[in-house]
């Protein structure tokens, strides 16, 4: 059984050794990410080129995902390195003090404006939601609060305002020189973090073009204003390729209990305008140290899975984690046993919306088509752009869908979208007339299809052509085939 949602797995120091690497990507990663809030461009440029030489290796299409820090708001430094807070305790933040004196009293922020994004009652959440404040008094440079939620605090932790509003911009200095990097690696999606409008990535695309890099755009949902503004939300997802449910800010943002709503409303939003959609932070953070996931995980992934959501994502558990190769081994399982429920098999989606595009309707077509016809077993789509599978997958089906491809940046690109697997097929070099016994001819030889089965194709009347998809054909393994 072909595993139709795919895995990115986070690159670390637990993975940089060729044997760690090749033991992930054997053991079914689709994805890798470069989490460039860590790490030099040279380190992130020896992982890339280290995932494309085992990929080769394996035979496999691995994609690069290069991920943007973006304005990461962090108080500054302890005397010594960290604190403890304790609750109803005075905290002040103070943007002019040492950025290496802070005590259990008073500690620096590296981001001023926040003092102009406060208001007394607002509540501040430090360190991924484990410390609270409540805003009492705001100061020309600081900010003085009263300790809700207490513990360890220590340098450089994350500083977020619950409900949002804060006003930095989602690409600093600092991504623009990493877009760069990225756009040097390769990288075939650039993740945008902390995105607040369409125009963050209309920015981010121009500096990705003017770098001379195709990548697709992923836009990482995790501002409140985005979880609370339809317009804004589906704004944002139609500027982006692939939509991220960011669950460490996002939650942080509008709190746990609105998270689950939230991250299904996220995935069916990402789906409804034909984005891919990945759901990521914490899926298996307790595999970061145990080799087994907790049955709360197991239920979070397939239910990420059940949700349709393209792609799962594992942080920490593989960048750092104990047991990397467990952490992917046990996704693929979740994964594997979700998608056997039936309601992964039948789908709505647009049944009863007009179409515009010739493409469009032949992508949702041939899913129809072979959803319904008795003895159908695979979807053959020709593709330049990788646009005809993308639609194509919007469509819940147990049945794969074969991207055929002669571009390596289209290869990369589709393994992220789900059920779809790419299969290089150089059509420029084979006669039109034999494009299509070929391309069943490969599926067998691969194990894929066998005699009597039937195969869904769709192609242009000009096969290397970009967005001409005009054709859908049934045809039977075996029988002659033009």
């Amino acid at each position: 059984m072909l595993r139709r949602t795919k895995i990115v797995a986070t690159l670390g120091p637990s993975t940089d050794t060729p044997e760690s690497l090749a033991a992930i990507v054997e053991a079914g990663v689709d994805a890798t990410r470069l989490n460039f809030s860590h790490g030099s461009a040279q380190e992130h440029i020896d992982r890339a080129n280290s995932v494309r030489e085992i990929a080769r290796q394996q035979g496999r299409f691995v994609a690069l995902l290069a991920d943007l820090q973006g304005p990461k708001l962090r108080v500054s430094r302890f005397i010594e390195h960290k604190v403890t807070l304790v609750a109803g305790q005075e905290f002040v933040l103070d943007a002019a003090m040492d950025k290496d004196a802070g005590t259990a009293e008073c500690v620096g922020i590296d981001y001023e404006q926040l003092i102009d994004d406060v208001s007394v009652g607002d509540v501040l959440v430090l360190d991924d939601g484990r410390i609270e404040m409540e805003v009492t008094s705001v100061g020309e440079r600081s900010i003085t609060s009263r300790v809700l939620i207490g513990g360890i605090l220590s340098d450089n932790k994350g500083l977020n305002k619950r409900g949002g509003g804060l006003s930095a911009e989602a690409l600093t200095d600092k991504d623009r020189e990493d877009i760069i990097t990225a756009a040097r690696l390769g990288a075939d999606y650039v993740a945008v973090s902390f995105v607040r409008t369409a125009e963050d990535l209309h920015k981010a695309r121009r500096l990705l073009r003017d770098a001379g890099s195709g990548a697709g755009l992923v836009a990482k949902i995790e501002r409140a204003e985005l979880a609370h503004d339809n317009a804004a939300l589906d704004a944002v997802i139609e500027a982006a390729d692939v939509v991220m449910v960011a669950r460490g800010d996002l939650a942080v943002e509008i709190g746990d209990a609105e998270l689950v709503g939230v991250q299904k409303h996220i995935i069916e939003r990402a789906r409804v305008l034909d984005r891919s959609v990945i759901t990521a932070t914490q899926m298996m953070e307790s595999m970061i140290t145990e080799p087994m996931p907790t049955r709360a995980e197991v239920s979070d992934v397939a239910n990420a899975v059940m949700d349709y959501t393209d792609a799962v994502m594992l942080s920490a558990e593989t960048a750092v984690g104990d047991y990397p190769v467990e952490a992917v081994r046990a996704m693929v399982r979740i994964c594997l046993g979700a998608e056997k429920h039936p309601s992964m098999h039948q789908s709505q989606h647009r049944i009863h919306e007009s179409m515009e595009h010739i493409d469009d309707a032949i992508a949702l077509s041939a899913m129809y088509a072979a959803n319904h016809l008795s003895g159908v077993t695979a979807i053959i789509c020709m593709t330049e752009s990788g646009a005809t599978p993308l639609l194509m997958s919007r469509i819940k089906s147990s049945l794969p869908i074969f991207a055929f491809s002669r571009h390596h940046s289209t290869q990369h690109r589709v393994v992220l979208f789900r059920g779809v697997h790419t299969v290089p097929f150089d059509s420029l070099k084979i006669p039109n007339d034999q494009t299509n016994a070929l391309a069943v001819s490969e599926l067998v030889s691969r194990g894929m299809v066998q005699e009597g089965d039937l195969v869904v194709m769709t192609k242009g009347d000009y096969v290397n052509a970009q967005g001409g998809t005009n054709t859908m054909k049934v045809v039977r393994v075996g029988a002659e085939i033009q």
